[in-house]
């Protein structure tokens, strides 16, 4: 039927419609990958949603992003460039080389880096996009185009910039106070309305030159804001700026992705700036904070001795590793509750053997996670996961902090803020309000630390003066070491294997 049509057409325009129409059938082709990939990604959210579903939804986001790169190979405007796949070898081969070297504890700092990446790169595909359409588009279509590059830019920038002081402040090379500059929200203010008026200029710009400066400001001033707002948000509420930098980056990816007219881009970006922006604001209802106060500043802006948190409250009573051994012994239920501490001494695998351990003699075991437990959400679900713990045994806050009181022993490792007292009790203090484990409801608190110190959010912790408290100092990975090494092997009903029958 083609031929009959066509027959009458010279041969370099039957070459033209043939063109055509394998460039048609090839676009078609890259679209339906596109849709394909962006259903994967759906169902790699669906199952990152729970823990027994989160290797399935992993796996679903493999393979949808491995058929995008393949796919966007095939763009006319990529065409399958050598420049491009020698890019993408060696941005994979450095990725993988650091993703194998980077230690559990330090996955929070390598996401906030990441996070700046993709700003970055939203930043300089912004700048190229204006570079090459200034003079093509005309009209509508031109000012559009204009407002897709600025928004671009300016969440491009701020991610970049916020994100980098993100993973200062995580690993340490930065200090985890709030910098809270002199009139620091009029100064917010202040760049706020400035951008915006360079926004303005930018989009009414008719020439290349004209339109530069009004972008490159706004890009200085957004570089700037990253960096203030970051700087001013306290230690404590690091997880939620995770999430938030991470529903930056999305909306980032997302304004890209209108820059270059990728509808992957665009739905990716959506999901993943919608997303982290409904992980912040959990977060948030977590720490019983609002996000607007956690943007505005987080805690440490009141003293940290607010709420008599630094006043002499008594003396710890201290335990030996035996002595802890000995009341699990003789307790019925027993409850753990991690923290970064544990994620920094690697206790994660002997405290997975020692749950396994009192299961096994028919001990009730359970672990109790605080949602901004750790760097990053779900930072111990990680750990816990990583060392083959069982889904079912670890519980949210909310499902387990009733039933804290029927607990026998509570053993905290390495956690200090999410099981603080002062947070119901003190009015005063910097974390008033703020949702915790109700730990001290327990028949005895084993807490594991290295020493006194304060946790991130710089406020004393009362739970460890209590009468039902007894401090286990020493390296969280040591501490459940001894304990397992005193418990030895345990019969069921608690029995040790060398009193069984007796």
């Amino acid at each position: 039927m083609l031929q009959s049509i066509f027959c009458g057409l010279p041969l370099a325009a039957l070459e033209t419609v043939e063109a055509a129409g394998e460039s048609w059938v090839s676009m078609n082709l890259i679209m339906a990958a596109y849709l394909v990939s962006g259903i994967l990604f759906l169902l790699s959210l669906g199952g990152l949603s729970s823990q027994e579903s989160a290797k399935r939804g992993a796996v679903f986001g493999i393979v949808g992003m491995a058929l995008a790169i393949v796919a966007t190979f095939y763009l006319p405007q990529v065409g399958g460039s050598p420049l491009a796949i020698g890019m993408m070898v060696v941005g994979g081969a450095i990725g993988l080389v650091l993703a194998k070297r980077v230690e559990m504890t330090a996955m929070p700092q390598l996401v906030a880096i990441l996070h700046s990446f993709v700003g970055l790169a939203a930043v300089l595909i912004g700048f190229a996009s204006y570079l090459d359409s200034s003079h093509v588009l005309v009209g509508t279509e031109r000012t559009v185009h204009y407002i897709e590059i600025f928004l671009g830019v300016l969440i491009g920038a701020v991610t970049f910039t916020g994100s980098v002081i993100a993973y200062g402040k995580l690993d340490g090379k930065i200090g985890s106070s709030p910098l809270i500059l002199p009139g620091r929200h009029l100064l917010n203010l202040g760049i706020g309305l400035v951008c915006i008026w360079l926004g303005v200029m930018f989009v009414g710009s008719e020439t290349l030159a004209e339109g530069m400066w009004p972008l490159l400001g706004m890009t200085v001033l957004a570089l700037v804001f990253g960096v203030h707002m970051v700087m001013a948000i306290g230690g404590a509420d690091m997880p939620v700026v995770i999430s938030m930098l991470n529903s930056y980056s999305g909306w980032a990816a997302s304004a890209t992705g209108f820059m270059l007219h990728n509808d992957l881009l665009i739905i990716t970006g959506a999901l993943v700036g919608s997303s982290g922006a409904i992980l912040s604001i959990i977060m948030c209802q977590a720490m019983n904070r609002s996000f607007i106060s956690v943007i505005m500043g987080g805690f440490g802006t009141q003293s940290a001795s607010a709420g008599g948190g630094g006043e002499d409250q008594g003396e710890v009573q201290a335990i030996t590793a035996e002595e802890t051994a000995e009341l699990i012994r003789q307790a019925k239920t027993i409850v753990v509750v991690p923290g970064y501490g544990m994620a920094v001494s690697h206790a994660q695998h002997p405290v997975s053997e020692l749950a396994k351990r009192l299961r096994a003699a028919g001990k009730t075991f359970q672990f109790a996670i605080h949602p901004v437990a750790g760097r990053m959400p779900g930072h111990m679900n990680v750990l816990l996961a990583e060392a083959k713990v069982p889904y079912d045994i670890v519980l949210e806050m909310d499902e387990i902090n009733d039933d804290l009181p029927e607990a026998d022993v509570v053993i905290v490792i390495g956690a200090n803020d999410i099981v603080n007292p002062s947070a119901l009790e003190e009015p005063d203090s910097p974390i008033a309000g703020m949702p915790v484990l109700e730990v001290w409801k327990a028949g005895t608190v084993i807490v594991s630390k290295r020493s006194m110190a304060t946790g991130y959010a710089g406020v004393q912790n009362p739970l460890f003066f209590k009468e039902n408290t007894r401090m286990l100092f020493g390296d969280a990975k040591a501490s459940v070491d001894g304990i397992l090494a005193a418990l030895g092997e345990l019969a069921p009903h608690g029995k040790s294997k060398q009193t069984a029958g007796v």
